[in-house]
């Protein structure tokens, strides 16, 4: 078993690491129940739970939270719920967030007939598992309910933020964070659409700004506590030009959303970094919302929009695989290392089902996990992460602890407790009683 040492950091970083700044210490004092010091003892301490937000989605454990047997009543698509029972200690090993679907055009797909009841459960049986959640998106022009498009531009608004105050207001205290409003940039001049939804229309209507602070203020009315992301796709200066415009306007978001699907090859540090340093401008929390690395063939490079390219057959091969593992160590170390992300969410667990038909996931059709899920866990469970390690109180009753932020346990002969690591609490205190 290691032990606790003052001076050396956690065995994920040296002190020339790129992520020093992850690594937190804190002075750890350790009491009985009467307040008395617990001097000179052996103290275990133990990590239990990552405060990063290492995500995935969560959409297919809906089916199987419901108790449902078949994929037939998942609208929002997912692994059948026997598939999915496979991977839940795959999923549950490596990450601690879950994005859950809240597209509306499967949510409600008769109007006053919403899914709430099938997220609410579903939610509850990731948070007892000590998951986090998140909702994906409250606003979307892709995937708008076709009922909403017979009615007039102020009943659709009307009907926007009815859904916004719904959905938030229902899931306040479970989903804690919300894509409030989605790829905003491209509206209302999106043309790789059919027909043009309500959402579109009202957009036009109203202006991008407007439509964006009709949703932003509905979701922080019904759940001031929320933490709202404006998500996109779009790392162009148009993104950055939207942003300047929402915070101009005073709109008040809480964090901003970046994509990464890589299906056409890995973006490479320099261009991560430069996409980041970009964004970090604004001085608010970055949540790389999405992000995927194909384990098969790339996706040819002339194709504009990711949609456009959805081949019948698209494998993943031994090949892929070890360039998918190689490329996400590369993608994360890079990610993790600037200081203004907060959270990274990788596009699905599992290839069956996966966006656009890619073989992006972590785990293959068949279950067999990937050179890439062995890779990302030994980066979060192992590199980036404290096991059992021993120490010794001081005179105070105090131990040093090195690690990320988060939770951990300190166990000693009078029993065990938990601490919470935060950059803004250098100095904790614990309680241990039999």
């Amino acid at each position: 078993m290691p032990s606790l040492d003052p001076v050396q950091s956690p065995r994920d970083v040296d002190s020339h690491s790129p992520l020093d700044h992850r690594v937190l210490r804190a002075d750890v004092t350790v009491r009985r129940s009467d307040g008395t010091p617990l001097a000179g003892t052996d103290v275990v301490v133990e990590q239990q739970r990552h405060a990063f937000a290492f995500g995935n989605i969560g959409f297919d454990f809906v089916g199987l939270a419901n108790g449902e047997t078949t994929a037939a009543g998942n609208v929002f698509g997912g692994a059948e719920p026997d598939a999915a029972a496979r991977l839940v200690d795959l999923w549950l090993d490596v990450f601690n967030t879950a994005t859950l679907p809240f597209y509306w055009q499967g949510f409600e797909p008769v109007r006053g007939e919403p899914q709430t009841e099938r997220l609410l459960v579903t939610a509850r049986w990731l948070q007892e598992r000590g998951v986090a959640t998140k909702g994906h998106p409250l606003v979307w022009h892709t995937l708008a309910p076709t009922w909403l498009d017979e009615l007039p531009d102020a009943e659709v608004e009307e009907a926007v933020r009815a859904r916004v105050r719904r959905e938030v207001s229902a899931f306040e205290g479970l989903v804690p964070t919300w894509d409030v409003i989605n790829e905003v940039v491209i509206m209302p001049v999106f043309d790789n659409e059919e027909t043009t939804n309500a959402v579109t229309r009202l957009c036009r209507s109203r202006g991008r700004l407007a439509t964006i602070r009709l949703a932003f203020d509905e979701a922080r009315r019904a759940d001031p506590r929320a933490t709202l992301v404006l998500n996109d796709f779009d790392m162009s200066t148009a993104y950055e030009c939207l942003i300047e415009g929402v915070l101009e306007a005073g709109i008040a978001i809480d964090a901003i959303g970046l994509q990464s699907h890589m299906h056409q090859g890995y973006w490479g540090e320099d261009r991560t970094l430069a996409v980041l340093d970009r964004f970090a401008r604004y001085g608010l929390p970055l949540h790389l919302s999405e992000t995927t690395l194909v384990s098969g063939d790339t996706m040819p490079a002339h194709i504009e929009d990711l949609n456009d390219f959805q081949p019948e057959h698209w494998p993943s091969t031994a090949e892929g695989e070890e360039r998918q593992a190689h490329e996400i160590v590369r993608h994360y170390r890079t990610l993790l290392s600037h200081p203004s992300v907060a959270a990274v969410t990788y596009w699905g667990i599992t290839d069956a089902g996966a966006w656009l038909g890619a073989p992006s996931g972590l785990v293959r059709a068949d279950g067999t996990p990937k050179p890439a899920y062995d890779a990302l866990r030994r980066l979060v469970k192992e590199e980036w992460w404290l096991p059992p390690t021993y120490g010794r109180t001081d005179e105070c009753g105090s131990v040093v602890l090195h690690g990320w932020a988060g939770t951990y346990s300190v166990t000693t002969p009078d029993g065990t407790a938990t601490v919470e690591l935060s950059a803004d609490r250098p100095d904790l205190e614990v309680v241990v009683d039999r």
